[in-house]
């Protein structure tokens, strides 16, 4: 059984979870779990909702940069109204329909892989107006229709990768209680399995990881060498940006892909070991939606056109 989301009580990755009571796993997840996910979705939800405002009250003022913004915010919003589904699932187990499992599923998902594309186009977006500045004054036009195919294509790939959860998503009995998670058919072969997996880590995280840290050693850089007097600015908010993303999504890819590779090898662990993993999976998925409520601080409200525009609006 595979489960592509937090695993509330089980291991999704190998199978001593049907051994192994996982009770103290269960009970982290009912002490920790709802309140963080609330607190997330509180903040999250104010933030996306603000940016969203904004940019659709300026629309016609929209620059490239601003379309992946918006859509970032969209993507967040939509990965946040799943969480106090999931707060709900980690107090009492699922308690929706298959259907509804199968939706936030999937939702869950479609939205963390479209949000680390954003990401990425984002920061290539920055280096191309900061690196490339005259060639980015001259191709403004082209720019902006790319921009609507590089969001279509994102958002495709994100439905893509996800077609396994919407797909094999279903709501099972394990121990006494009901949990909502992905199971793939004795049909499907591990080597199946490990690429779609392998696939998820590389485009979910490694090719926006690459790409953003490429951009801003580029951005850095060429800031440095300027000698304008907001520079020192620019550098804070980029070594933000690089830091909090680190630290959201580097712990919780890092035992993806451990996982991924055990998979493939069909590791066994002990009922100790299983509960380690599951913890650390709990805790750094858990800590990898916080991006989801940092992103409006990191990469809008920094911004003083934007908080000139939200000032606006709320006069």
């Amino acid at each position: 059984a595979y489960s592509s989301v937090s695993p509330l009580y089980t291991n999704p990755f190998n199978h001593t979870d049907i051994v192994c009571g996982k009770n103290f796993i269960r009970q982290f997840a009912q002490t920790f779990l709802p309140l963080f996910f609330w607190i997330i979705f509180c903040i999250g939800t104010v933030g996306n909702a603000l940016v969203i405002l904004v940019y659709w009250k300026y629309r016609h003022r929209k620059r490239t940069t601003d379309r992946y913004l918006l859509h970032l915010a969209i993507a967040d919003l939509l990965l946040l109204f799943t969480l106090p589904l999931w707060a709900k699932a980690a107090t009492s187990g699922w308690i929706f329909k298959n259907f509804m499992c199968k939706v936030v599923n999937s939702m869950y998902k479609i939205n963390f892989y479209s949000c680390m594309l954003f990401l990425m186009s984002i920061s290539y977006e920055r280096y191309f107006t900061i690196v490339q500045e005259m060639k980015a004054k001259n191709s403004k036009q082209k720019r902006l229709l790319r921009s609507k195919l590089v969001i279509f294509g994102i958002w495709l790939i994100a439905i893509g990768l996800c077609i396994p959860e919407i797909v094999y998503s279903e709501t099972k009995q394990a121990n006494d209680i009901i949990t909502c998670k992905m199971t793939y058919p004795p049909s499907v072969t591990r080597t199946i399995k490990v690429t779609v997996l392998s696939l998820k880590i590389i485009v979910g995280f490694l090719l926006p990881l690459f790409v953003i840290l490429t951009c801003y050693a580029f951005i850095i850089h060429a800031l440095l060498q300027a000698k304008r007097s907001p520079k020192q600015k620019s550098l804070k908010i980029i070594i933000l940006i690089i830091t909090a993303f680190l630290l959201s999504q580097l712990p919780y890819n890092s035992i993806l892909l451990v996982k991924t590779m055990n998979t493939y090898t069909m590791v066994r662990y002990d009922c100790n070991t299983s509960d380690n993993i599951d913890l650390a999976f709990q805790i750094t998925q858990s800590i990898a939606f916080l991006h989801s409520c940092l992103n409006p601080f990191l990469y809008v409200f920094a911004g003083e056109r934007f908080r000139k525009a939200l000032f606006k609006i709320l006069e």
